[in-house]
């Protein structure tokens, strides 16, 4: 499973998340999202992740779904 991660790092949170089978869709959709992003001169981070699940991807990029305060309580 592959995971394509808009992520606002002023916000610190997930603008959008979406979850794709395969890598070509989600490079293109990559490439799309970061064209419009570009052209609205959004500066957001773009990610692909390949994970078995959603929930690995939460484990093991916590940074993406949890906020500051969340991640140093945890350290």
């Amino acid at each position: 499973m592959l995971f394509l991660i808009e992520y606002d790092r002023t916000q610190g949170k997930i603008v959008t998340m979406q979850e794709f089978d395969e890598t070509a869709k989600a490079e293109s959709a990559r490439l799309e999202m970061e064209l419009r992003l570009n052209k609205l001169g959004v500066s957001h981070e773009v990610v692909i992740l390949e994970a078995v699940s959603e929930s690995n991807v939460r484990r093991t990029h916590r940074r993406y779904f949890e906020n500051l305060n969340d991640l140093a309580k945890a350290s």
